[in-house]
């Protein structure tokens, strides 16, 4: 267990407390995850609303996860990647790679939840990066409110659309604030051939205001959807 510095909290996420067992299902049906938050202004240094849905999301499908590769973007404090590494997947988490105590945090959540096989890199959406590079092929990307800048959203897209190339199959699950009715990418993803399923929060029990055990994401307006390569493309009509 790492130390607690003394501008740094400790919050803990308890999913599945209320969920019954299935039958034949030998799975925990409890999952308690650490997530340590740094008083600080900068956004990746403690957990979003938006985090708490997504790893609800994973939490609610975590039968699909197990051996799976995953990387998370924008990851900050990682509580979805996390609670995915906890599942049985295997997890590589990044974020900004000019954001040190960003990753530094990263490392902090593996080791408050003790995660030794988890990657950590820096990866800076819009930038074709060595790391982005040599990354293997994953089979989902998570992004906790990472549309949250619309100068943003094209970095993050087309960030996503490379990592889909190399695995045609591969799913972006996100969730994000509503923020304003103005905001939206789907110019963006019909100019990368991908599209966009919207996902009810009530489909994953996600609907509440106490959300694993938090008062997160209380009474904001989160979304969440599943992005995909548009199955169509390179077919004319």
């Amino acid at each position: 267990m790492c130390e607690v510095a003394s501008n740094m909290t400790v919050k803990e996420y308890r999913f599945g407390k209320d969920q019954e067992k299935e039958d034949g299902d030998d799975r925990p049906r409890e999952l308690v995850v650490l997530i340590p938050e740094v008083l600080d202004p900068r956004y990746g240094m403690y957990v979003w609303p938006c985090a708490v849905v997504l790893a609800q999301y994973i939490w609610f499908h975590r039968r699909l996860l197990f051996g799976k590769r995953i990387l998370e973007i924008g990851a900050g404090v990682s509580l979805p990647g996390i609670v995915a590494a906890k599942c049985g997947a295997e997890v590589i988490l990044s974020d900004n790679a000019d954001f040190s105590e960003c990753l530094d945090n990263c490392r902090r959540s593996c080791q408050m939840n003790n995660l030794s096989g988890i990657c950590v890199i820096g990866l800076t959406w819009g930038h074709v990066s060595p790391c982005l590079l040599s990354l293997a092929p994953v089979d989902f990307i998570l992004g906790a409110d990472v549309l949250f800048e619309p100068e943003d959203f094209e970095d993050v897209v087309s960030t996503v659309h490379y990592l889909m190339e190399k695995n045609t199959n591969a799913q972006f699950w996100t969730t994000y604030q509503v923020r304003s009715a103005n905001w939206s990418i789907e110019g963006l993803l019909y100019k990368w051939e991908m599209e966009s399923t919207h996902v009810p929060l009530q489909s994953f029990e996600a609907t509440k205001e106490q959300l694993a055990g938090s008062s997160l994401p209380g009474m904001h307006t989160i979304q969440m959807m599943v992005i995909s390569r548009k199955k169509n493309k390179g077919l004319k009509t």
